[in-house]
């Protein structure tokens, strides 16, 4: 029976596991979320989230100083989802980004970490919603035992306040 926190914990866990996520911003419906990675750099795999990305990305472009946004995650079991609120910032401190500098970075600026097209980016998670997915073969024997889904899956659904700073 996991509960918020569990949950929570879950998320973090399973996100610097596989940290592909959809981002977009909040406010901005005639914009699609897109694919970006994510770089977990705070305190005990906490947020904030990182991004690494260009000046010339339409996301920069329309952030401005920073705006709601929306984060999107799925583990890659599917095992766990999570729908994140929070605010998307320009952050360029240069000791963030030599911090979370690694070689996949790296391969997308020529000119390394003063490539002028380089932009970082601070994602400050705020509320959450966070689902555990154990469809399984177990759940399947549970649910021809009688046990009732919907009294199952209760426990498997977290409405999270983040500290996202």
């Amino acid at each position: 029976m996991p509960n918020e926190a569990a949950l929570e914990a879950r998320f973090w866990r399973a996100i610097a596991d596989d940290m592909t996520v959809m981002l977009g911003l909040a406010d901005r419906a005639e914009r699609r979320a897109q694919p970006m990675t994510a770089q977990l750099g705070g305190r005990e795999g906490r947020g904030p989230i990182w991004f690494f990305t260009s000046t010339e990305a339409d996301l920069v472009r329309d952030l401005g100083p920073g705006a709601p946004a929306l984060l999107h995650f799925a583990a890659k079991g599917h095992e766990l989802f999570a729908s994140i609120e929070g605010r998307l910032v320009p952050d360029d401190d240069p000791a963030t980004i030599d911090r979370l500098w690694n070689r996949f970075v790296a391969a997308w600026f020529e000119e390394g970490r003063d490539d002028p097209k380089l932009k970082l980016l601070r994602f400050d998670p705020e509320s959450a919603q966070i689902w555990l997915n154990e469809n399984s073969l177990f759940a399947g024997v549970k649910m021809l035992l009688g046990a009732d889904p919907k009294k199952d899956y209760a426990d498997k659904v977290a409405e999270v306040e983040m500290d996202g700073r």
